[in-house]
């Protein structure tokens, strides 16, 4: 399954657009849906003990590789930069070494996770992915970057949320499995957005109060009235724009949109628990990856099944507060707030609320 950043939805309007001004850019979105539709190594440093026996360990770093597609459609490429090589020419190839570095930082260094799989999973990735791809995507093995049309969108490499979203795909497919289909499928897509958020936040410093939430920010050319793909803090507000339209992105389970298209709206109602998460880091303060990111961390190991929804996963997350740090916490009343808020009440039994 590929999991791409850019929705389908928004792909299909920019490739009806029958806009002189954006006629690049609407046969970009073209092809890049036509195409939308493990190698596993792990890391090993040796060395020798005082009684000169070999030891052999699994490293705690990251061993990454990008290559180039050459604008063809063709994984992976050729590689040209790989682990501890100095900086190229190329901002895409080095904006992707570097991201795949940050979002490695976050999991090793703040939840004890060596790479995507917790096995020291390679990092590779692709950059310059077709001609004018608008989009990004994990596709179970590595990243893969498209440049992006430039009349609507930048190369996808410039945004360390997309990074970072895209990975956390990764760390999904090992944990928790969680079906691309409804309500698990926006809860896959919602736990992207959270670590992809993460990301950017521990590689900048920034506290919950800083961070602005925005998914795909910088994305979009000047052309486009629009901040970014999504915004966790107030989701339906990332874009307002005469081509693009409105962000359709609800809030809360009132506005649940019920659809065929996009997996049954994966990509859409993700907004709801993107929310809640956003609610109970913004009441607990200070840094949230610490203690929202690590509920939510802890929730992906926990006994989910594929089908997981809302209610269930929220029940999870105040299962897993209560685990960390008891029952009588603020961690625990911010959990069940947030989820309270966008219409998602986890009391003793559980239940949902429009």
């Amino acid at each position: 399954m590929v999991h791409g950043i850019v929705p389908p939805y928004l792909l299909a309007r920019i490739a009806e657009l029958d806009d002189e001004r954006f006629a690049a850019a609407a046969q970009a979105a073209r092809r890049s849906l036509r195409y939308d539709e493990p190698r596993r190594a792990a890391r090993l440093s040796f060395s020798l003990d005082a009684s000169n026996n070999l030891v052999v360990e699994l490293a705690d770093g990251p061993n990454r590789t990008i290559s180039d597609a050459g604008n063809r459609e063709t994984l992976p490429g050729s590689v040209v930069r790989s682990e501890g090589d100095d900086a190229t020419d190329d901002p895409a190839v080095d904006e992707a070494y570097d991201g795949l570095g940050a979002t490695f930082a976050l999991f090793s260094e703040i939840y004890g996770r060596n790479s995507i799989d917790g096995t020291g999973l390679p990092l590779d990735a692709t950059v310059h992915y077709g001609v004018d791809y608008d989009n990004a995507f994990w596709d179970g093995d590595r990243m893969v970057f498209g440049d992006g049309d430039g009349e609507i969108f930048r190369r996808f490499t410039g945004s360390l949320t997309v990074v970072g979203h895209e990975l956390a795909h990764g760390v999904t497919q090992y944990t928790a499995g969680l079906a691309y289909q409804g309500q698990s499928g926006a809860l896959n897509e919602s736990v992207s957005d959270v670590f992809g958020s993460l990301v950017e936040q521990y590689a900048l410093g920034q506290s919950a109060s800083e961070a602005d939430w925005l998914i795909g920010a910088g994305l979009f050319t000047d052309e486009v009235e629009g901040t970014a793909l999504r915004s966790m803090k107030a989701p339906g507000t990332a874009y307002d724009d005469d081509v693009l339209g409105k962000d359709p992105q609800p809030g809360h389970m009132s506005d649940y949109v019920t659809t065929d298209e996009d997996n049954g709206g994966v990509h859409i109602n993700s907004g709801i628990p993107n929310r809640a998460f956003y609610l109970a880091a913004e009441a607990l303060g200070a840094n949230a990856w610490e203690r929202a990111g690590q509920i939510w961390y802890d929730t992906l190991g926990a006994d989910l099944s594929p089908d997981t929804d809302f209610v269930r996963f929220a029940q999870a997350t105040l299962a897993a507060a209560r685990a960390r740090y008891g029952e009588s916490s603020a961690e625990v009343d911010a959990v069940r707030s947030g989820w309270a808020t966008v219409g998602v009440e986890v009391g003793n039994g559980g239940g949902l609320t429009a």
